[in-house]
């Protein structure tokens, strides 16, 4: 096969294409910037026999999400990197479900451990503080996968000194808000009538949504205050 046609049935995009392919949502990326976090060891595009890089649909995933978490996260790269190379971190789990009738994986403590990357220890602990909240007991004891992205991003946190003791308050803040959506749908929550239990969980997730945007705006506008 030529490399022109592995090149068309690959996707590959010379560094200028990618540029503008960010363009419309990274305002401020360049080719200078994509060649720093290249050097940095958090981009490794192909190259030609001439030294042209090439980038794949998987790099040019890897690099809006690198952009996103420096935009959104303001995370520096050394933890960027430490993230999308983390087991299981190349493709950056979603923090809901997408409905909340969707049946989540379940897990051993062991696996758990291994699919957030954290040591036993770390796992404890969160689970003593409130974080990690298992089904069951002794060898029946179960996690839901959502507690392995949470674990994962406490394992973050974990490097600027906030230790699971410190996150008790989010654990109390986040119950509180669950608990009153909870109340405002309770009764059709139980209702024998199927269609009834649908439109109540299909309220409950847009609450969920709205609460969540709410709490981000409120959570950033008192970040800026500090800042100023």
């Amino acid at each position: 096969m030529t490399s022109t046609a592995t090149q068309q049935r690959e996707r590959l995009l010379r560094i200028g294409e990618v540029v503008r392919r960010l363009t419309p949502e990274f305002p401020d990326i360049s080719i200078s910037k994509i060649r720093y976090l290249e050097d940095e060891g958090l981009l490794q595009p192909r190259r030609t026999q001439g030294g042209y890089r090439l980038f794949s649909e998987g790099d040019l995933d890897r690099l809006e999400r690198i952009l996103r978490l420096q935009r959104d996260e303001f995370l520096p790269l050394r933890v960027i990197k430490d993230e999308l190379d983390a087991r299981g971190a190349g493709e950056r789990k979603r923090r809901r479900p997408a409905t909340l009738a969707a049946a989540e994986e379940t897990l051993t403590f062991d696996a758990l451990c291994d699919r957030a990357g954290i040591s036993p220890e770390l796992g404890k602990e969160l689970e003593d503080y409130g974080l990690l909240e298992p089904h069951g007991s002794g060898a029946d004891k179960r996690y839901r996968e959502s507690d392995a992205d949470i674990a994962a991003t406490c394992a973050q946190l974990a490097r600027y000194g906030v230790a699971p003791r410190n996150l008790r308050t989010f654990r109390t803040a986040t119950g509180r808000q669950a608990t009153l959506l909870e109340q405002l749908v309770a009764p059709a929550l139980r209702a024998r009538n199927p269609e009834r239990r649908a439109q109540a969980l299909r309220d409950l997730q847009q609450l969920g949504d709205l609460t969540a945007e709410l709490s981000s705006l409120l959570f950033w506008r008192d970040l800026r205050d500090a800042a100023e």
